[in-house]
């Protein structure tokens, strides 16, 4: 709860680097992110974390993990810039409509590159979303690309760490080790042009870029940790929170336009999301507490 909470209020912090542009911005969450994780994960390896540095530097010299982890940092790096730009001019809304539909997205490549099969409401439930997203870009006059960009994306960078199965925090620190050097160049450019946010801001912003790596890996370190104790499924269902938060700082913080049009279509999204997991995690048993110990009781049963 706490990392899809902390992304979910991703967008006050970085609204308030204005002096940043979308790509500058992108290119500092990679560089500090490189940094922070270069600081923590030979700590965590010395702890013995994920079987220490043996196990990890044996995974990690095999070409396809690189491959793989090459083509997640491209599709991150499309997400992140997909958001902050969001993010930068005003686009919260659409923000959260990619984080909604992603789910969808992550089913529908299932089917095409897995060969996995759905369930009958689980399609309904792709219907449902597609006319809901299809009703926004005829009132809005076209399609939210920035949601499918998001949306689309993550799905791939998904499907891409499926195949890959090394820890979360290390797997990351791949990613940005394949996109530290263009970021990085990047960087340096806007800085000898004299326009880099870190020579124009104020020092807050300073100091809320060199915070960017913290920002990042945090939300993924206590997901990671996560993983380790709690279902899959209740995961599944909490992944929500986030594109919530989102949708209530865009529509109550910064007062974004929620004409009819968006707000039916964010109705439509949401029934298919509800339809989605109901299909998802159909409820199988439950388990209550009796007299100290714990007891499945089947569904319907009189105790």
């Amino acid at each position: 709860m706490s990392a899809h909470t902390l992304w979910g209020l991703f967008p006050i912090y970085w609204r308030q680097i204005e002096a940043a542009d979308s790509a500058e911005l992108v290119c500092h969450r990679i560089v500090w992110s490189f940094v922070s994780l270069a600081i923590l994960l030979p700590i965590l390896l010395r702890m013995g974390w994920w079987g220490g540095w043996r196990v990890v530097l044996e995974s990690v010299r095999n070409r396809r993990v690189w491959l793989l982890y090459s083509v997640a940092a491209v599709m991150i790096a499309i997400n992140w810039l997909a958001f902050i730009w969001a993010v930068n001019h005003g686009r919260v809304l659409e923000a959260s409509l990619g984080y909604y539909i992603n789910p969808l997205f992550n089913v529908l490549l299932g089917v095409v590159v897995l060969g996995e099969r759905l369930r009958r409401w689980q399609w309904v439930a792709v219907a449902i979303a597609t006319l809901g997203v299809g009703i926004m870009a005829v009132g809005g006059g076209g399609l939210p690309w920035v949601s499918l960009t998001m949306a689309i994306s993550f799905a791939f960078y998904g499907l891409v760490k499926k195949k890959a199965h090394l820890p979360i925090l290390v797997g990351l620190m791949i990613e940005m080790t394949v996109l530290v050097v263009p970021a990085a160049i990047y960087l340096s450019m806007r800085f000898a042009d004299g326009v880099s946010a870190i020579q124009t801001g104020s020092p807050l912003v300073m100091g809320m870029l060199l915070m960017a790596g913290l920002v990042t890996i945090t939300p993924l370190a206590l997901f990671a940790t996560a993983v380790r104790r709690v279902d899959l499924s209740v995961i599944g269902i909490l992944q929500y929170i986030g594109p919530t938060l989102q949708f209530l700082v865009a529509a109550v913080l910064y007062g974004e336009a929620l004409g009819g049009t968006r707000i039916v279509g964010f109705v439509f999204v949401w029934i298919a999301l509800i339809v989605f997991v109901i299909a998802t995690h159909p409820p199988k048993r439950s388990i209550v507490l009796f007299r100290g110990r714990r007891r499945e009781v089947a569904p319907g049963s009189s105790d």
